[in-house]
């Protein structure tokens, strides 16, 4: 059965700027009522230096949404690698392990935005390597005691963190994958997968798996869309492209200055937000009746593996009482198809 989630990056752009503490306070209240709704997961993202907000702390807000929550899981979709000290991350994660009674995913990537590298001053060649040997350190605290561990980067001696965790071998450790190699690295490490827009890694990271002596049917994969109902298609785009476009222009600002993967130079080109209805993306945006909707998700499990659906419903300076509404109407209408079958 299909899991269905929420990403929330916590941002606050200006034209829609409400004061932080209230926003901050608004956006843990629209994750208590996912969970009341039957969502089963709630997704962090991390980014740094943004003027946005863009949150730059999701283990903090993690912690909070612990506290705040009894059954909903909570993980990073994804927490940058590079920029954390694997020790103390191994930590703070452990401790949200705890608080939040073994609800704790832990999703990491290698990061890509040239901006924070730069102020970081940290070189940008060496992310790759900072990410899987950070993360190869987390695992084995997490799995281990006594841990002498000598990297390029963290080095230590006959460490054993307590407390311990509460889930056997720690939080599940997911990667984040828009490459041929990442997808091949989290199979040969074995954990999860998190993917985004472009084509399917499902089918070269389920044969890596076999290859590396794991069974694929042990290991999830999540997918990320944006997602949002309204009781017509005029309102569902009224409400969501301005917040939409918004973002996706960002992130082709981001993406192209990366250049990571084929086509980013040039991933999409939308002028205004009127465009998007109108545009080549917009089937791939799950905006729309939740009938329309149902339609789009019916259409992406022929084309797409998926264990963990990831809905970005919260869009940057969209209102959550908006982004709640639409929750609500997905979870009365159309989730209820995806509960019952294999």
């Amino acid at each position: 059965m299909m899991k269905f989630g929420l990403m929330f990056d916590f941002r606050n752009p200006a034209p829609w700027a409400r004061g932080y503490p209230e926003f901050y306070r608004a956006q843990l209240d629209e994750i208590v009522r996912a969970e009341e709704l039957g969502y089963d997961n709630v997704w962090l993202t991390e980014h740094h230096f943004v003027e946005d907000g863009y949150n730059p702390a999701v283990l903090p807000v993690a912690a909070a949404i612990a506290v705040r929550t009894s059954r909903i899981r909570i993980g990073t979709f994804v927490l940058l690698m590079p920029f954390h000290n694997p020790v103390r991350l191994a930590e703070d994660a452990i401790a949200i392990d705890l608080l939040s009674n073994g609800r704790f995913d832990l999703g990491v990537g290698q990061g890509y935005r040239a901006e924070e590298f730069v102020a970081l001053n940290q070189p940008r060649s060496q992310r790759t390597s900072r990410m899987a040997e950070g993360i190869d350190l987390v695992h084995r605290l997490f799995t281990q005691t006594d841990v002498s561990f000598a990297g390029k980067y963290t080095q230590v001696s006959g460490m054993t963190l307590y407390p311990r965790p509460v889930q056997s071998g720690g939080p599940p450790i997911w990667l984040g994958c828009r490459t041929a190699k990442a997808t091949e690295r989290a199979a040969r490490m074995g954990f999860h997968l998190m993917a985004t827009l472009g084509p399917d890694p499902a089918i070269p990271y389920r044969a890596a798996l076999t290859a590396h002596g794991r069974d694929p049917q042990a290991y999830n994969i999540a997918q990320l869309r944006a997602v949002y109902v309204a009781p017509t298609a005029d309102q569902a785009w009224a409400d969501a492209a301005p917040h939409l476009h918004y973002m996706m222009v960002m992130y082709a600002k981001w993406l192209a200055e990366a250049n990571d993967a084929e086509g980013d130079r040039a991933i999409w080109e939308i002028k205004s937000p009127a465009q998007l209805r109108d545009s080549p993306l917009a089937e791939a945006l799950m905006i729309g009746t939740p009938a329309e909707v149902a339609r789009k998700i019916d259409q992406f499990r022929t084309e797409y593996t998926c264990t963990h659906f990831v809905m970005a419903t919260q869009l940057p300076g969209l209102d959550p009482a908006k982004a709640t509404r639409s929750l609500e109407l997905f979870a009365r209408e159309v989730m209820p198809r995806y509960r019952t079958d294999g």
